[in-house]
């Protein structure tokens, strides 16, 4: 019984420093942009180029 006496502050502590810890994240902005990293996934990326030869002359881009 007295292990009650040292796990019931410390579960209390415990519970506070969690809940310090949301509002941290939320006072930082971590919640602000849900949907801009579903949506990044999604989009394609170019595809790399590949490697040059020593001496070639790199590609020049189409005019726009």
């Amino acid at each position: 019984m007295n292990i009650l006496l040292l796990l019931a502050p410390f579960s209390v502590l415990l519970g506070l420093l969690a809940v310090g810890a949301f509002v941290w994240t939320l006072r930082a902005g971590q919640y602000d942009d849900v949907q801009g990293a579903a949506a990044r996934i999604l989009i394609d990326e170019p595809a790399p180029l590949p490697p040059r030869l020593p001496g070639e002359v790199p590609p020049r881009d189409p005019p726009t």
